[in-house]
């Protein structure tokens, strides 16, 4: 496995008010890599997802993608002065793309609680994530002049949902389908964008045991089949285990541990963070 990295975050701090939710956090994910970031409830798991992906801009830190600087920030304002994250001095600019422009650079995500268009098919739903890289403007739509284009998306679209083996399903309503399958769709929306670096939010949630382990083949099938790095939360352990070559663990905003499933396992701290201590 290349160790070139795809996604690297360096001090990334995230506070709200007078609460660090996510302090001073490094961490790096390897072209093709899957790696999970883990923690008790209110780590700040998805507060990482949320700067990576540009929802948040982070109070401090440096986020780059494929070697590229993509967002920067520092204290400055009001947070100045409030500020109790680490490395108040060492940052200088604010450079915090929008979540459509981070999409566009190549980065994707699901959502804890799946987000489908409840109303719209299969085929709809990974459609409209097609048009995040529509080349065709408002004016030759307007004139129908990018029909080459549309019946490509279209096609692809297709090969997409039969790659996924949801090809069969193109024409149901997104919420008329099983819970596990309705997951797969929303990763497929997400595939729809061609990322290079794909983030996925507990998608083992709600999830029984069979599908549980269907999601970890499938997550490797896709790794493998679009040659994808994969950044994962997740509490269900069998599938962290199962599936990632690296983990992070976060508690209380802060980075506890990290290395191979069977270092982490075996870690003291992130034992007590789980199970405590007397």
């Amino acid at each position: 496995m290349s160790k070139e990295s795809v996604l690297r975050a360096c001090d990334l701090t995230m506070q709200f008010g007078g609460v660090v939710a996510v302090n001073n956090l490094n961490m790096e994910v390897n072209r093709g890599e899957i790696v999970g970031l883990i923690g008790p409830n209110g780590a700040g798991k998805t507060t990482v997802f949320n700067m990576i992906t540009g929802v948040y801009a982070p109070t401090n830190g440096e986020i780059y993608l494929n070697g590229k600087l993509i967002v920067e920030n520092y204290p400055h304002g009001r947070m100045k002065d409030i500020y109790n994250g680490q490395n108040a001095g060492k940052y200088s600019k604010v450079l915090a793309p929008t979540p459509d422009r981070i999409t566009k650079m190549g980065v994707a995500r699901t959502f804890q609680n799946i987000r489908l268009f409840k109303e719209l098919s299969v085929f709809e739903n990974v459609l409209i994530a097609k048009h995040m890289n529509i080349k065709s403007n408002l004016l030759s739509a307007t004139l129908m002049l990018n029909h080459k284009e549309e019946k490509q998306m279209r096609e692809e679209t297709m090969e997409l949902l039969r790659i996924l083996g949801l090809e069969k399903n193109k024409d149901d309503i997104a919420t008329s389908l099983p819970y596990g399958k309705q997951r797969h769709l929303e990763i497929a929306r997400a595939l729809a964008t061609k990322p290079q670096l794909l983030l996925l939010d507990e998608p083992a949630a709600g999830m029984n045991p069979q599908e549980s382990d269907d999601l970890m083949h499938f997550i490797g099938r896709i790794r493998s089949d679009f040659n994808l790095s994969i950044l994962m939360i997740e509490h269900h352990m069998q599938v962290v285990m199962g599936v990632c070559e690296r983990i992070y663990v976060l508690d209380y905003g802060t980075l506890i541990a990290e290395g191979s499933p069977t270092q982490v396992q075996n870690n003291p701290k992130v034992i007590e963070a789980y199970l405590g201590v007397d």
